[in-house]
């Protein structure tokens, strides 16, 4: 009988053996699945004593998932084995003050191996908070079917697309599903040569875009490492030979800057639009800032004949020390990066899907629809250049390229790039099929699914702007009593705290910083995160699940650690940086 036989399965003796075998099977599954439940819990330990007062937490951690990562290694045993099997550029966070075994989390909380529960501050990734339990269950569910490769149709990749474009403006309307940022900023870079025929890009300093051979080339957070804690003259020649880095470009308006080191040619640093630490400040820092991307866009192509690839550039910039653009800068340079024949690339790695609270997306943040961007309005009157609120500064552009990672999965490796048509199609002209084995797989298209739907249910983007007003406040509120606090930015649940040694001068307190970020999670369990050029801004990018209390006791117990433990100066000299 031929395989596309109509016969009816009632008269088919294979189809009905079939699916007898599959009942026979589904049950045997099911039983020993329940039979796997119920040893778990007969074997399951006593929960840890004195930790919190959080049902959800105690029960998590008293879990057999937790107690098998408790399992019976201890912390040393586990440092000794990493040290031997991990390469030493494998950074793990607080390695100068004993790193943390986290073994659980609900919530804003992570527990470590102890049973002591921290406040967590600083992770972006379980952006609907830890342990969330829809996104777990559709997780399991969709585990206990099937997750196989990507070349199989299945409805939750197409559907997790469909609902990603549907949250883009137009004409963003092709989706890349892959695993990580990295990934999905190197394929953005693919796309964008493909499009282009050209190599050139525009980059920030400053800027972190990934981890691959690529990105690491547009990623001066990489290849410059500029700040306090510096590589020895040793590790920068080794890192430059790594990079191919043979000289200096110096094609700046300032070519005197030492920030034009650079991978290459073919790669532009312009500097970070910085109005608080940075040379251009009040109403034209934007055409200012802007003005050093015009430059390279001239160069290039009156001085080399040659046309500009992508400027590659991030609405919120996370590892610049939460640096927001002034209004009407993306939109300059953008403009001038077309005009050079190249796209425009929105890094929304670290701060898309709500963080910021005014807007869904950091690209549209001041300069949106009238709506902030809100999640559950038509995104899609946005238009290509339009200006709002009556204001010619507070103008938009929609990218060509925008990449998404980190929390798309709430912790499930998930990331994807979202373009035009046009581009897409110009990638698939140059004849190279494209796979990736992993990217968009059943069960983290589940995961992404399931985190959208959490947003929306719980609010979450409103939550951002409510709580993170509330951060901003506090701590403006607490800048007027110390003064290490220089400056207080940014919007939602991505906000900067630079703490400096005197406000006039901007000196930064970069030991002080290392050591506030040490003695909030020794003494008063707060995990906290560093960055900025010179290590001394606080990073508060916490779940989106954060709530007042929270802020209640972060600003609180860093408010204690600054009056009655930070020493000073002299007291800090041998201080490392702290790796978060």
């Amino acid at each position: 009988m031929p395989c596309c036989s109509t016969s009816s399965p009632q008269k088919d003796p294979i189809i009905f053996s079939s699916f007898a075998v599959f009942l026979v099977t589904s049950f045997l599954y099911i039983s020993n699945h329940r039979r796997q439940r119920q040893r778990c819990k007969e074997n399951s330990p006593d929960k840890p004593k004195n930790v919190t007062n959080d049902s959800k937490v105690l029960a998590l951690s008293s879990s057999p998932s937790s107690s098998s990562l408790k399992c019976k290694m201890t912390d040393s045993e586990i440092l000794r084995l990493r040290s031997r099997h991990f390469c030493g550029s494998v950074s793990v966070s607080y390695s100068n003050s004993g790193p943390l075994m986290i073994v659980g989390g609900s919530g804003s909380r992570l527990i470590d191996s102890s049973g002591r529960s921290y406040l967590d501050t600083r992770n972006n990734v379980a952006h609907c908070g830890h342990q969330n339990p829809h996104i777990i269950s559709t997780i399991q569910q969709q585990l206990g079917m099937l997750n196989t490769n990507t070349r199989y149709l299945h409805p939750n990749a197409t559907r997790l697309a469909s609902r990603l474009a549907s949250l883009l403006p137009d004409p963003l309307e092709i989706v890349f599903l892959v695993n990580s940022g990295s990934e999905a900023n190197d394929l953005a870079l693919r796309l964008a040569r493909a499009y282009t025929q050209s190599k050139n890009m525009i980059v920030v300093d400053r800027a972190y875009h990934g981890h691959t051979l690529g990105t690491l080339e547009v990623s001066p957070y990489k290849f410059d490492c500029s700040g306090e804690f510096q590589l020895t003259q040793q590790q920068r020649q080794q890192k430059d030979h790594l990079l191919n880095n043979d000289h200096v470009d110096a094609m700046a308006a300032d070519k005197n800057d030492d920030m034009q080191q650079t991978p290459g040619p073919h790669v532009w640093k312009v500097p970070c639009p910085d109005t608080y630490r940075g040379p251009h400040k009040g109403q034209d820092a934007a055409k200012l800032y802007a003005s050093y991307v015009q430059e390279a866009c001239r160069v290039y192509t009156e001085e080399r004949n040659e046309k500009v690839g992508a400027f590659i550039v991030e609405g919120g910039m996370s590892v610049a020390g939460v640096i927001l653009p002034p209004p009407a800068y993306l939109k300059i340079c953008a403009d001038a990066v077309r005009d050079a024949g190249g796209v425009y690339i929105a890094d929304e790695v670290q701060t898309g899907f709500g963080r910021l609270g005014s807007c869904f997306w950091a690209f549209q943040y001041k300069h949106c629809n009238g709506t902030g961007g809100n999640l559950y309005t038509d995104q899609k009157k946005m238009e290509v250049g339009q200006i709002y609120d009556g204001n010619e500064e507070e103008t938009t552009v929609i990218p060509d390229i925008v990449t998404v990672g980190k929390p798309f999965g709430n912790g499930m490796p998930l990331a994807a790039v979202i373009t035009t048509r046009r581009i897409s199609d110009a990638f698939e002209a140059m004849g190279v099929e494209y796979f990736n084995t992993f990217g968009g797989n059943p069960v983290c298209s589940a995961a992404g699914l399931a985190m959208l739907d959490t947003m929306e249910a719980q609010s979450l983007q409103q939550n951002a702007v409510h709580v993170g007003g509330y951060v901003q406040d506090r701590f403006r509120e607490l800048k007027k009593d110390l003064s290490i606090i220089g400056d207080v930015r940014g919007s939602g649940l991505f906000v900067g705290i630079e703490l400096v040694r005197d406000r006039e001068t901007l000196e930064p307190a970069t030991a002080e910083t290392s050591y506030l970020c040490t003695i909030l999670k020794e003494k008063y369990a707060v995990l906290t995160s560093i960055d900025g050029p010179h290590n001394n801004v606080l990073v508060v990018k916490p779940p989106m699940v954060f709530s007042v209390e929270d802020v209640d006791c972060f600003v609180q117990s860093f408010e204690n650690a600054v009056k009655n433990d930070l020493g000073s100066a002299d007291d800090l000299k041998n201080i490392s940086k702290t790796p978060t």
